[in-house]
């Protein structure tokens, strides 16, 4: 199966990049703030594009390729927007034995995305994450803030269609 890739145009605004001058300030331009800087910055752009990246290279003096690095290392970093409804399907021990692989399949199936990608109309962003902590309700899914568990393939329609 093709992978459909989905450009999304980065869309900065001057308030965001302020934001983003007063927290290179706030830390200062040491290699060791770039895990703090990529963050808060995360949370000013809800993402951290390569345009943001970018910025705070040219801003601080590290090279691009050591945050992209870290943006790309630690899951906490999303390099593509999240859509409004932000789902999150673990895979991780428990739920994988479960059967989250194939309620994935289906959660992708019914938005037309791929793991980690946003729908076209910037709605639905679908993640795959590790142990949320619910081993019990097994498979388990967030929507934003809800939690959905032992869910099966069939159940996923009705879900998604709350939001």
């Amino acid at each position: 199966m093709k992978k459909k890739m989905t450009t999304v145009t980065f869309t900065g605004t001057p308030e965001q990049e302020q934001k983003l001058d007063a927290i290179i300030e706030k830390y200062g331009k040491d290699e060791g703030a770039i895990m703090r800087i990529l963050q808060d910055a995360q949370e000013v752009y809800g993402y951290l594009p390569i345009e943001v990246q970018k910025m705070i290279s040219v801003k601080t003096g590290v090279p691009l390729a050591e945050i992209y690095g870290v943006a790309t290392f630690y899951s906490q970093f999303s390099l593509n927007p999240k859509g409004k409804v932000a789902i999150s399907v673990c895979l991780g021990t428990a739920c994988y034995v479960k059967g989250a692989g194939p309620v994935m399949e289906k959660i992708c199936e019914v938005l037309g995305v791929q793991p980690g990608e946003t729908s076209a109309d910037g709605k639905f962003s679908v993640d795959a994450t590790r142990c949320l902590g619910a081993c019990g309700l097994a498979p388990v899914i967030t929507i934003n803030e809800d939690v959905y568990g032992k869910l099966q393939p069939k159940d996923v329609k009705d879900v998604l269609a709350k939001y």
